[in-house]
């Protein structure tokens, strides 16, 4: 496939975005062109910092970075010229505005997040499940963070070559991440959304159309996590060592057990703090062994999303199928170990 560097630039540089751009820049196939920024605040000063081009929304937002000491290097129209292709890490609803305002009439390829609707794409992405759908596409929307991590588990237990009968999905959402102090604390349990099933299920489907799935979900006064409650029923009746084995051997998939001291989400981030994690980032899902149960065909077990982190890897590997610039396992490899994930005992195949 192809040797020559991918220019990317990113859009929106909040959350993901930011991570993206680190991620891009770890690459060595692939290169940052530079980020689009509404507003001269502290992270556009952390980007200019780290020596990444900032560009703005237009000529009349430039004089405001100016006189903040940022420079900017032009609009988002400039940036766009000078890219192969855009992700776009905007809130929920402005990368609908950007495809029809900006994208669509330049002609750029863009990749969206998970709060589009699946209609924006012509693929809703999660690497291990349907990397190959991707290469070539224009339009490419990588799914939300409770979304991707659901459907690395299915795709993990596939590996057990015995049919999944139906998937329920339970989930404890954390009610803001850290930085977001307007959306808390609430003092409440709160049904998000109060309809079944949640919108998990319906962006599951987008990726996995076949598979019987229902989810709910509820927020909580949290922001390190979600904590999801799973109950998966085979066809057949499946041995808890080959679903342990499974897990262990699939990519992005980290189990954890009591014996070393996890038995919540939040010790798992202190972990991530003192191995000296960027940011304390874990892109990875993350199993509690112990609750790895098996009564008759269903199999029960809690999993932790870390929500600001779990899909840059599958952004870095959307770049990469766009581009046709590596298969499925090489990209997801490549991936992994640039951003210095979990690699030991998995099974890249």
């Amino acid at each position: 496939m192809g040797e020559k560097m991918i220019r990317v630039g990113v859009v929106g540089y909040g959350t993901i975005g930011k991570r993206v751009a680190d991620a891009i820049r770890k690459q060595d196939d692939m290169v940052l062109t530079g980020i689009v920024k509404t507003k001269p605040d502290y992270g556009a000063l952390i980007a200019d910092l780290k020596g990444i081009d900032i560009y703005t929304i237009g000529e009349d937002r430039i004089k405001n970075f100016e006189n903040s000491g940022i420079t900017v290097k032009g609009t988002v129209d400039d940036l766009i010229s000078r890219c192969d292709l855009i992700v776009d890490a905007t809130p929920k609803g402005i990368g609908l505005r950007n495809k029809i305002s900006t994208y669509e009439p330049r002609g750029v390829r863009a990749i969206f997040q998970g709060g589009e609707k699946a209609e924006i794409a012509d693929v809703s992405f999660v690497s291990l499940a349907n990397f190959e759908e991707a290469l070539g596409k224009k339009y490419v929307r990588v799914v939300s963070c409770n979304t991707t991590g659901i459907v690395r588990l299915i795709v993990a237990l596939t590996r057990l070559g015995q049919g999944i009968k139906r998937v329920r999905v339970f989930i404890a959402r954390r009610g803001a991440d850290p930085k977001e102090y307007s959306r808390g604390p609430i003092n409440d349990v709160v049904p998000d959304p109060i309809t079944v099933p949640s919108h998990h299920a319906l962006d599951v489907r987008s990726v996995l159309p076949h598979i019987d799935i229902v989810s709910m979900a509820i927020a909580v006064p949290v922001t390190l996590a979600h904590l999801h409650m799973v109950d998966i029923e085979f066809e057949e009746r499946v041995s808890k060592s080959r679903i342990v084995d499974a897990l262990y051997s699939t990519p992005r998939i980290m189990v954890v057990e009591s014996v070393k001291g996890f038995t919540t989400p939040g010790q798992v981030v202190e972990w991530a703090r003192d191995m000296g994690r960027h940011r304390y980032d874990i892109p990875e899902n993350i199993i509690f062994r112990e609750s790895i149960s098996i009564i008759d065909n269903e199999l029960y077990l809690f999993m932790a999303i870390h929500q600001e982190s779990i899909v840059v890897p599958e952004n870095i590997d959307a770049i990469r199928a766009m581009e046709k610039a590596a298969s499925k396992w090489d990209s997801i490899r490549k991936t992994d170990k640039t951003l210095n994930l979990v690699m030991e005992g998995k099974r890249y195949e």
